[in-house]
């Protein structure tokens, strides 16, 4: 297929939504071809609505089935609020997929650290759908998620399933909560000093508000986990998703085609500017 070919959008229906948190919905898309498209956990679709526009929206499904596409999305600017109006049977634009993913086959052998914040999860969840899947190619499983409060837990259900599971570590803390919230409080990163982990033998994969992901480097690397096994998504103003317009350029990074998972070393200088 031709970036001419990748360049055009194809209609395709919205099957469901359903609603997460206030203005998060999730939405499922027929897939664009029969027997659906395959894609790799970290990867994002360009979403248009039509006469609106287009945003880049991670895939947060489980990769290994392709009856459908789904798609986590916060309605917060005129094509996103449209996103998540839409309705079963409504028709909206993709492309894609698109970007480089997480490292999940390069993972294989050592331990996974997930560092999840706020919406940070959706684009995550594949990679967790892929290692529950794959669970004896992988050693220990540990997940860290922070948000704002209780009330703005991400798949909470799922969260809760997956804490029960002997083979997945699962920590949850909130920056801030009523009397009755009996889990932790405090800033996600803050937990990566109390566990009891290999950071010579552990790969990191990072999602988040920059900020956050700026404080849980820190935290990683203090803990000795090495600058290469660190992996971020990084969100930029994808417009082409191809790399051609520049809009997402990351010094020499084009978090479109080279991203939107990268490796700590290769953005360590760059991590705290300022899209503009």
């Amino acid at each position: 297929m031709t970036s001419r070919d990748f360049m055009v959008p194809e209609p395709v229906r919205v099957l469901r939504r359903w609603q997460e948190l206030d203005a998060v919905w999730t939405l499922e898309l027929e897939p664009v071809k029969t027997g659906g498209r395959s894609f790799q956990p970290g990867q994002f679709n360009m979403l248009y609505v039509f006469g609106v526009g287009e945003v880049p929206i991670s895939l947060s499904g489980d990769a290994s089935e392709t009856a459908a596409l789904v798609h986590t999305v916060r309605g917060v600017g005129p094509v996103s609020n449209k996103l998540v109006a839409l309705q079963p049977g409504d028709t909206v634009g993709l492309r894609g997929p698109f970007g480089v993913g997480w490292p999940m086959a390069a993972a294989e052998g050592s331990d996974v650290l997930i560092v999840a914040g706020g919406l940070g999860l959706a684009p995550l969840r594949p990679a967790i759908y892929h290692l529950m899947h794959h669970r004896e190619k992988y050693g220990r499983v540990i997940l860290l998620y922070g948000t704002r409060s209780p009330e703005d837990i991400l798949y909470a259900g799922e969260l809760a399933e997956w804490g029960e599971r002997a083979d997945l570590e699962v920590q949850i803390t909130v920056d801030h909560a009523v009397s009755d919230w009996q889990g932790k409080i405090g800033v996600v990163p803050a937990l990566l000093p109390t566990l009891d982990f290999d950071p010579e033998d552990t790969v990191a994969m990072v999602c988040g508000p920059e900020i956050m992901m700026r404080f849980t480097v820190n935290a990683l690397r203090d803990a000795g986990v090495e600058d290469e096994a660190i992996f971020l998504s990084m969100e930029r103003n994808m417009k082409c998703a191809l790399g051609h317009c520049g809009h997402c350029q990351f010094g020499s990074t084009f978090v479109c085609k080279d991203g939107p998972v990268v490796s700590f070393d290769r953005v360590r200088g760059l991590l705290s500017l300022k899209e503009f």
